[in-house]
């Protein structure tokens, strides 16, 4: 166990999670009051994708910096000194007006998806989820958010699927591309990195050392033994309905609030103690 303070990340709403199945946020009021719930629970991060304001189209993507900073803005207002972490992921060979939106929005921190993976899921019996989809992610593409994160002043948390993505963030730091990693090991996403608390320890061997680092962990109410380990071993931690719906006792979440009530719980039963928002701002920002 470790006495050292640890920041929490609530990932408020996710990419594409229809908003009239699942209780996720889309317009700045929602994003505000989920972020709010996250915030007092103990969440100094907010991790933030974004989604159309037309009426039945909550369930899509948008990057319009104008509707991106009128949300930061609500969650700004709404949480006073809380951290903004912004997505970046798009897939293709065109991601230049992802580009200009973190120029236009200039967060603290945004994800930096750290190596290409083929994301799969099958069904039980055997036939696709969805079609098969390569989440590319080239050194030329990486390079680039890299060099408009420096440019801006954003901190870079690269995003690990699998092992040798971890083991590649520490080949971008010896060739000089970044000279700090915030590592993200997402695990649960069914063709890469399992949900499994013993695979930690394996991944803190390849991670560059005294870097900080997380798991976003996907998945039901078995996510939950990964995020106590964490928390024991010293990571970061991050929650909220863009991973998961079900608190610990298997009862759907209604927020994130209480979600990350209970990493929170987790992180004190560790012996370790919730960063303040200006302790996490000094952690995350001044680390870089």
């Amino acid at each position: 166990m470790t006495g050292d303070k640890v920041t929490i990340t609530c990932a408020l709403t996710g990419v594409l999670t229809n908003p009239q199945q699942h209780p996720v946020p889309v317009t700045p009021e929602q994003m505000a009051d989920e972020a709010k719930r996250a915030f007092d629970a103990g969440a100094s991060i907010m991790h933030i994708h974004y989604r159309k304001q037309e009426e039945g189209q909550g369930h899509l993507p948008t990057w319009d910096p104008v509707i991106c900073n009128e949300i930061n803005d609500a969650i700004r207002a709404a949480c006073p000194g809380v951290i903004l972490n912004m997505t970046t992921g798009v897939v293709g060979p065109e991601y230049e007006y992802v580009l200009e939106y973190l120029k236009a929005c200039k967060p603290e921190m945004a994800a930096c998806n750290a190596g290409t993976l083929n994301y799969l899921k099958t069904r039980r019996d055997g036939s696709w989820a969805w079609p098969p989809m390569t989440f590319d992610n080239s050194v030329a593409k990486i390079t680039d958010f890299i060099n408009v994160m420096k440019e801006i002043g954003t901190v870079p948390e690269f995003e690990c699927f699998d092992v040798g993505i971890v083991r590649a963030v520490g080949m971008y730091i010896d060739n000089g591309m970044t000279d700090h990693a915030d590592y993200n090991f997402v695990m649960g996403v069914a063709s890469g990195m399992p949900a499994d608390p013993d695979l930690l320890p394996i991944l803190l061997r390849y991670k560059k050392e005294s870097m900080p680092w997380q798991a976003t962990v996907i998945g039901r109410e078995d996510v939950w033994a990964v995020h106590r380990r964490v928390a024991e071993l010293g990571g970061n931690l991050r929650t909220g309905l863009e991973d998961c719906f079900y608190l610990p006792s298997g009862e759907k979440a209604a927020s994130n609030g209480p979600m990350i009530e209970a990493l929170a719980r987790y992180a004190r039963d560790a012996g370790r103690e919730l960063a303040s928002p200006s302790e996490a701002r000094e952690m995350v920002c001044h680390a870089a």
